[in-house]
């Protein structure tokens, strides 16, 4: 009996765990089967989200620091003295430890408070977002997080899209995966856009209140802070009242997050921040510009961070700088001078200094390298080279008087006339009749060659009026055309643009010389060098002078006064300087001999000072001659005039004096001052080198009366 029910009760037993079997087993072949099943899915999935990857991440090796932005352009000058930035104003990378706490709290309270326990979305924040937008009936608030901010600085654009947010989300997990919270919020802190071309928090510290992100105070961190929403339209150096009222949210949401009390909150709104706005009006802009426009020319392709080094000398510069603030006063503007441009360049052709205009936070115009002018006088040098290259001297006789040419009818300054004169006393007083018949002697056509040879290389068109410069020309092309004068007659491209480097330290770009271009012989040169010192030394350009070394150069005025020039040279430097107005507005009796001229002065005494340069003396050779007949003509004026009637016969001065040719209409004492160089009120006007009994060039025919406007020197 025992038995039998011991049986039976191990026979249920077994029947129980057959049934429990059975169950299990049916339920352990349909969780098999679905695992097979997701399994089986997985693998297109994990295809598309490969895929997502390949398409969405950057690569293992992407800059972060560089990502998403222009390239920072870090300028210096030739000795390495930092110029300015261009690109992306990105400041110093900052440490979170050298930030005040504040600070920090700032963003942190006002982007995102859970930015310490997200994965890098916050979902909670962004139902928030959708909840008030819903309610406001527009975007009142976004839901990104700071690291979702990031990835948009370094990778996407700032469309407004299902993919592009798909894109962030993905991005963001990525970034997440990549780098701990800590480096997540400093990388967010030095790339965040905040206005101004300024990224990350010391850029925009130092473009707003001029200091460090360390010495912020809680109300300069607050505006800072409140930027990230509307940064072009908070700016605070545009819209202060707008970026203040936004800083007050930013104290406010302080308050609530108990990151300050409310006695820390109230005083940081009762005294609000006052701006020191980083200096941007430096005249050094202008060739900031220029370098840049440069760079982009040499490395069309650059991406990186870059350290340029120019040619622009710092003294140079400077010198510049304060040579055109001192003319350009309040005198100069009663006169109709509301502009001027300056560009020098070395010997190599380096540009050393360079101004575009009176004020380059008024006007970022290049008024030295953008704006095209008639050159008038100052291309005059270019036609004495042509008479010099075709045979002519500096020695060569012209009568100085009025000529007519195609119906066209040129007079001089005031329309006084010289006679019998030398080519160089001729280029010294800026004859303008003299020059129209040295064109004619030797043709425009090889006029407009020797331009082109020397570079100019706007519209020349060959009528009379070449000869007085009557073309287009910017200021830097003008000044140029100098250099082979000044070079021995080698032409120099000019450059701005020395060596380029990575941050890293990568050379990309370094100046090798160029050929030599010869575009005139040496003797040419020099007998140029001749001819344009006595412009100086005893002609027009006297106020161009620099104690302690000869310069040479030519002043240029054109008609009605709207444009004014110097250019010149030293054994150092080629400058060149204009002055006018940018409407063309003609100016009060302004030349080349005034305000140009002055401002060379002061900016070569200025920069060859700064350069140490050794004082090259004059040569007193070239000069003895012009001495001697300013001598001879002050003790035999009288005896000079006879001569003069004598051999050319007083018809010629009959035509521009009347009856009495000594006397005429300027009188007898009047013209003994023209001859002995002292014409009063007149500093333009020099002792006369005429040379009885030699072979004068008569040139086109005398006419009687002048027409026309002169070109005043």
């Amino acid at each position: 009996m025992v038995g039998t029910k011991t049986f039976l009760k191990v026979v249920g037993r077994g029947a129980v765990s057959t049934a429990k079997a059975l169950r299990l087993r049916h339920l352990i072949r349909p969780a098999l089967f679905g695992t097979s099943t997701a399994l089986t899915l997985a693998i297109p999935l994990l295809a598309v989200n490969a895929q997502v990857a390949r398409t969405y991440f950057p690569t293992a090796d992407v800059d972060l620091d560089s990502a998403g932005r222009q390239p920072n352009i870090v300028v210096r000058a030739a000795d390495g003295t930092e110029l300015g930035t261009r690109g992306s104003d990105l400041g110093e990378p900052i440490d979170l430890r050298e930030l005040p706490p504040y600070l920090i709290d700032s963003f942190l309270a006002t982007e995102d408070r859970n930015f310490f326990h997200h994965p890098g979305f916050d979902p909670t924040a962004m139902v928030r977002a959708a909840v008030r937008n819903y309610e406001a009936g527009d975007v009142v608030q976004g839901g990104s997080t700071i690291t979702q901010q990031l990835v948009k600085n370094l990778f996407l654009s700032g469309e407004q899209t299902f993919s592009r947010k798909f894109e962030e989300l993905h991005l963001a997990l990525w970034l997440e995966a990549r780098l701990t919270k800590q480096e997540i919020l400093e990388l967010y802190l030095n790339r965040i856009y905040l206005g101004a071309n300024t990224y990350g928090i010391d850029a925009a510290a130092q473009a707003y209140f001029s200091k460090a992100p360390a010495d912020l105070t809680l109300a300069e961190s607050a505006i800072l802070a409140g930027l990230p929403k509307a940064p072009s339209a908070l700016a605070p150096h545009a819209n202060y009242d707008g970026a203040l009222e936004r800083s007050h949210e930013v104290i406010g949401n302080l308050l609530e997050a108990k990151r300050i009390d409310e006695l820390t909150a109230r005083m940081a709104m009762m005294f609000p921040p006052e701006l020191h706005l980083k200096d941007r009006s430096a005249g050094g802009g202008y060739f900031l510009d220029h370098a840049a426009a440069e760079l982009k020319r040499l490395l069309p392709d650059a991406t990186e961070d870059l350290i340029v080094i120019t040619t622009l000398d710092a003294g140079a510069q400077k010198a510049a700088e304060e040579a055109v603030a001192a003319q350009l006063d309040d005198v100069a503007l009663a006169r109709g001078v509301e502009q001027a441009a300056l560009i020098a360049y070395d010997r190599d052709g380096g540009i050393v200094a360079m101004i575009g205009g009176k004020n380059y936070a008024d006007s970022q115009f290049n008024r030295a390298t953008q704006a095209k002018r008639q050159p008038g006088s100052a291309f005059k040098p270019f036609i004495f080279l042509a008479a010099l290259e075709a045979g002519f001297d500096q020695d060569s006789l012209f009568i100085d008087r009025a000529v007519q040419v195609e119906g066209w009818e040129p007079s001089n300054y005031k329309e006084r006339y010289l006679g019998a004169v030398r080519l160089r006393e001729a280029l010294a007083r800026s004859s303008n009749t003299t020059t129209v018949q040295l064109t004619e002697a030797v043709g425009r056509e090889t006029v407009i060659e020797t331009g082109r040879r020397l570079g100019f290389e706007g519209d020349m068109a060959p009528h009379p009026s070449i000869a007085l410069g009557v073309f287009e020309t910017p200021l830097d092309e003008m000044t140029a055309a100098y250099l082979p004068f000044a070079n021995g007659g080698i032409a120099l491209e000019p450059y701005a643009i020395k060596e380029v480097r990575t941050r890293r330290g990568e050379l990309l770009y370094t100046r090798s010389a160029p050929p030599a271009n010869r575009v005139m012989s040496p003797s040419s040169a020099e007998r140029m060098t001749d001819l344009l010192q006595s412009v100086t030394v005893t002609g027009t350009g006297s106020a161009a002078r620099v104690e302690g070394h000869a310069v040479a150069g030519k002043t240029g005025t054109t008609n009605g006064w709207r444009d004014a020039w110097f250019v010149g040279y030293s054994a150092h430097l080629t400058a060149g300087v204009w002055v006018g107005n940018d409407d063309n507005r003609e100016m009060n009796e302004v030349s080349g001999a005034t305000y140009p001229a002055r401002i060379f002065s002061a900016f070569m005494t200025g920069a060859h000072s700064a350069m140490a340069l050794e004082p090259q003396p004059l040569d007193d050779d070239i000069y003895a001659h012009d001495r001697d007949l300013a001598e001879l003509a002050t003790s035999y004026a009288g005896l000079q005039l006879d001569l003069q009637d004598r051999i050319y016969g007083s018809g010629v001065y009959s035509d521009l004096y009347g009856d009495d040719p000594i006397r005429g209409i300027l009188g007898r004492e009047e013209r003994r001052e023209r001859l002995t160089g002292r014409v009063a009120g007149n500093d333009e006007y020099v002792p006369s080198s005429s040379v009885p009994g030699a072979k004068i060039y008569t040139g086109p025919q005398v006419t009687g009366k002048v027409a026309g406007s002169p070109d005043e020197d």
